[in-house]
């Protein structure tokens, strides 16, 4: 059954009030390996509720903020940014670099100097101290692990869509150089010749992409973010065009993987590994995304919003979204790492469903 314009709107505002509340719950699991981990030399606490976790989250509040201009929205961005400004911010890192992305525009939106300010030098150490791999590229550095020499298919979401941002607002050439730079380097080593489908990793050391594996959330970040990047910021005709092409190949592959029901799986092209719902919603937001743009042709949309129904159905009375696989290292030796991953409702998966639904919301006419 098609759900109504009004219905998906109430759920969109059960999606929100739902990540309220996981915002400020504690990954227990999360805490546990950060409290004997070398990288953890502040306190913990601050990580506690400022990670990539969060980060996402936050970004879906805030479109919801610039599509309606509630402010009850821009309220729940403030509150929490005080909040953690007070507690103090954790080590500087690619995922604790998230939550600056939301961050970025409320300072502007609010013309307020202390939220640049501290914007600013998180840009500024990104682009100056951040570690680098051979040829330059974001090390995928972590709140718990060093990855050297290594690039992950988040980093863009994570991080370089910030940079970016700040390239943009402080008119920061060489931010935006930077930006520009690392999505290339991250699609020269990421994204499979043969599908456009993007792995998950890539290591300079040894020269490999792990298993391997297109793994479904990690893909969702590239079907987002490169919308998200050519809607954000003006980059050169020729970047502009490489990136559309590989997106374009993305979502060809992603059409033909998609399950009957309209959802992707954790391992997209592997229909024995179970469907997941914040790669689902991250596919669907990242196409419809797309076609609003005009990279894509309008029956691509038609695709993307097969995953509605299913996504409605995965959600709880509590407007909790289900089938949500927790936070996901590198799949280093075997591609049934990722079936193995438990499903878990997240701050992510509300934040996804909250970017899908928003960009489905025009293409519903009832």
């Amino acid at each position: 059954m098609e759900n109504t314009k009004q219905e998906l709107t109430n759920i969109l505002e059960k999606y929100l009030t739902a990540f309220e509340t996981v915002l400020y719950e504690d990954d227990e699991k999360f805490l546990e390996g950060m409290k004997s981990h070398s990288l953890a030399n502040d306190d913990v606490q601050k990580y506690r509720f400022w990670e990539w976790t969060q980060g996402v989250g936050l970004f879906g509040v805030w479109k919801l903020y610039q599509q309606k201009k509630d402010k009850r929205y821009l309220d729940i961005l403030t509150k929490y940014y005080e909040r953690q400004l007070e507690t103090g911010l954790p080590s500087k890192n690619i995922n604790t670099v998230t939550p600056l992305l939301a961050m970025s525009f409320v300072a502007q939106e609010l013309n307020c100097q202390r939220y640049m300010d501290v914007c600013a030098e998180w840009a500024e150490s990104v682009y100056r101290d951040f570690p680098r791999t051979r040829e330059g590229g974001l090390q995928h550095i972590t709140s718990d692990s060093v990855n050297h020499e290594e690039l992950w298919d988040d980093t863009l979401f994570m991080t370089v869509l910030f940079l970016a941002n700040m390239g943009k607002i402080l008119n920061k050439k060489e931010y935006l150089d930077e930006a520009e730079y690392q999505f290339l380097l991250h699609t020269k080593y990421l994204a499979d010749r043969k599908t456009g489908l993007w792995y998950h990793g890539w290591t300079f050391d040894g020269d490999h992409n792990f298993a391997a594996a297109f793994w479904g959330r990690g893909n969702c970040w590239l079907t987002a973010a490169i919308p998200e990047y050519l809607s954000m910021v003006e980059c050169s005709a020729s970047v502009k065009k490489f990136l559309v092409n590989a997106w374009q190949r993305q979502v060809e592959s992603l059409l033909k993987y998609q399950s009957e029901n309209g959802m992707w799986h954790t391992l997209v092209d592997d229909q024995t590994s179970y469907v997941e719902a914040s790669a689902t919603c991250g596919f669907g937001y990242g196409i419809l995304k797309g076609v609003a743009l005009g990279i894509a042709p309008q029956e691509w949309a038609q695709a993307a919003l097969k995953a509605l129904e299913p996504i409605v159905n995965y959600t709880d009375e509590n407007g909790v979204v289900q089938q949500v696989s927790y936070g996901t290292p590198m799949g280093r030796e075997s591609k049934d790492f990722y079936k193995n991953i438990e499903l878990k409702p997240m701050p992510y998966g509300q934040a996804l469903a909250m970017l899908f639904v928003m960009e489905a919301l025009p293409h519903i006419s009832n």
